[in-house]
């Protein structure tokens, strides 16, 4: 079942940081699968390109892959855009078949790397004038928006805290209005956690815009190439391998 190479498919940005990170988690990745064949791709803006990568892979014989999408949420990009490069791919290559492995999602391991980040920022979860804006990069895609508000709600429920989503584009709420929304249910200190996988564009503009509405309140860093985000990750691709083998 292990044969079929595992491409991490993620995002893809302007800032090399964002890349640099997906390619060290690609190095965790296949530390902690010696026996998979892992390459690394990209949607857009960086190199290489899932069409790119898969075309390689059939150039050297490989029949099926599995496309595991570094994705926080099930929107456009995992909905649409993926599906669509394989789909497109595969009809030129009719040979080879694509596995598209479920995103990584909210994953507990995921939620609990995200907690620890914010925990060595060095603020106190169970402080209940401590206010959490859980940053993420919004959709245009409500669902996908909801997740990151019931994570929100998890954590604030659990640890004492007040905690609200804010969203880097796309959507409401901003973080202004995440800050201004605890200010008014109490908060007199703030911290920001980050349900983003690696830093970039986004990340800054969080950043930023906690700098100017609430200066000088720590910033978690990103979940970043972790162990815990490579067994989510692979989690997803021996599921996917387990998918198809049902139904061959």
């Amino acid at each position: 079942m292990t044969s079929a190479p595992l491409v991490v498919v993620a995002h893809g940005s302007r800032d090399p940081r964002s890349a640099a990170t997906v390619r060290a988690l690609g190095d965790v990745v296949r530390a902690a699968a010696p026996d998979v064949d892992v390459r690394v791709a990209f949607l857009d803006l960086s190199a290489p390109s899932v069409p790119e990568v898969l075309t390689a892979l059939h150039a050297e014989g490989h029949r099926h892959v599995v496309a595991a999408p570094l994705l926080l949420g099930r929107a456009y990009h995992a909905r649409v855009d993926l599906p669509g490069i394989v789909d497109e791919v595969t009809a030129r290559l009719p040979r080879l078949r694509v596995s598209v492995a479920d995103v990584l999602g909210a994953d507990p391991l995921l939620e609990a790397v995200a907690l620890d980040r914010l925990r060595a920022t060095g603020v106190d979860l169970a402080d209940p004038g401590l206010g959490v804006v859980l940053s993420a990069v919004g959709s245009s895609h409500a669902p996908a928006n909801a997740v990151v508000a019931r994570l929100a709600e998890r954590w604030q429920a659990r640890h004492g805290c007040l905690v609200a989503p804010a969203f880097a584009s796309a959507t409401k709420p901003d973080v202004p209005a995440a800050i201004a929304k605890l200010r008014a249910k109490g908060a007199g200190r703030f911290a920001v956690a980050s349900w983003f996988l690696a830093p970039g564009l986004l990340p800054d503009r969080i950043r930023d815009l906690t700098e100017q509405a609430a200066p000088g309140s720590p910033m978690a860093a990103p979940l970043g190439a972790e162990d815990r985000v490579a067994d989510v990750v692979l989690d997803r691709y021996l599921a996917a391998l387990s998918a198809t083998l049902r139904s061959a």
